[in-house]
């Protein structure tokens, strides 16, 4: 039984859609929960009164660091330790990259990407402190597989994976663990995007039990969980073992002539850093041109 007895967690974008169903499936496994939203969390606070759980709600712009800095310090003062966060607030700004304002482009990557940041930057002093921090990253399939139209989101996405990859090395010694999740459900950000039928489907609730997983005391850490309608699936990248050319052979004739090779699954990794991406290289062009090469 994953319970949260004894823990605090903020939900960013807590007040509707999959932040409101994460804070509520937060507060019904007894954690006590801060509600950081734009909007009014008000409704929240009354579902958590009729649980009898624990909650407060604050209006925080996660793009505007003294806002966070105040939404960390509500938290702090009301119980003393957060152990949680859930980044999930976002909104959206569609248009093809041709048409798209540099102005929607630098405020979707503000709240997205920035916002997540800001947010895990002002509670990591304290999760180092108290040696336990659970993060979690709301990324996309447009982050990771992209989406016409969102450029600018993707990109926001995508860059969250790359920050989840880095603070889960620099976390894991003092017992932070660090996550993506990536749902598909039907919210007010996805309105009229989604046919009737699979709507019904795709609902936030159905995503919850994913993140409650990823902040469990038991979490994994540098996963990318993909959730949506009760399917849950990892979602990774993997480098495959490709091409080793030396000498007067590394030419673009020849990295043409062999493309294939570049996309044989066989062999494929899932690299725990970059550095294990340059130890690889430096191996395998040492075999390519028989020299030795003890670097393990």
């Amino acid at each position: 039984m994953i319970s949260f007895e004894g823990r605090v967690a903020i939900v960013t974008g807590g007040a509707a859609g999959l932040g409101r169903a994460h804070a509520l499936g937060l507060a019904e496994r007894g954690a006590r929960v801060l509600v950081a939203d734009m909007a009014d969390g008000s409704e929240v606070l009354q579902a958590f009164g009729a649980m009898g759980a624990d909650g407060r709600a604050i209006r925080t712009d996660v793009s505007d660091e003294a806002a966070v800095a105040e939404m960390v310090a509500t938290a702090l003062d009301t119980w003393g330790q957060v152990d949680i966060l859930v980044n999930n607030a976002g909104l959206l700004r569609d248009k093809s990259f041709a048409k798209m304002d540099m102005a929607d482009w630098r405020k979707v990557i503000d709240v997205h990407l920035t916002g997540s940041a800001l947010c895990t930057h002002a509670l990591w002093p304290h999760f180092r402190e108290r040696s336990y921090g659970r993060v979690v990253f709301t990324t996309s399939g447009s982050g990771l597989y992209g989406n016409f139209g969102q450029a600018n989101y993707a990109a926001a996405k995508a860059g969250m994976i790359g920050l989840m990859n880095t603070l889960h090395l620099e976390g894991a010694r003092y017992g932070i663990r660090v996550n993506c999740l990536a749902p598909t459900a039907h919210t007010a950000m996805t309105e009229g995007l989604l046919p009737e039928d699979a709507a019904a489907l795709l609902t936030p609730e159905c995503i919850t039990p994913g993140l409650l997983w990823l902040v469990s005391e038991d979490a994994p850490s540098r996963l990318i969980l993909a959730a949506g309608g009760g399917v849950f699936a990892r979602a990774q990248l993997t480098e495959t073992l490709g091409l080793n050319l030396a000498g007067t052979e590394i030419t673009p004739e020849a990295i043409a002539e062999n493309a294939a090779l570049l996309t044989d699954p066989e062999g494929a990794e899932d690299l725990p850093d970059a550095f294990s991406q340059t130890r690889r290289f430096a191996r395998q062009a040492a075999e390519a041109q028989a020299l030795p090469l003890d670097w393990k």
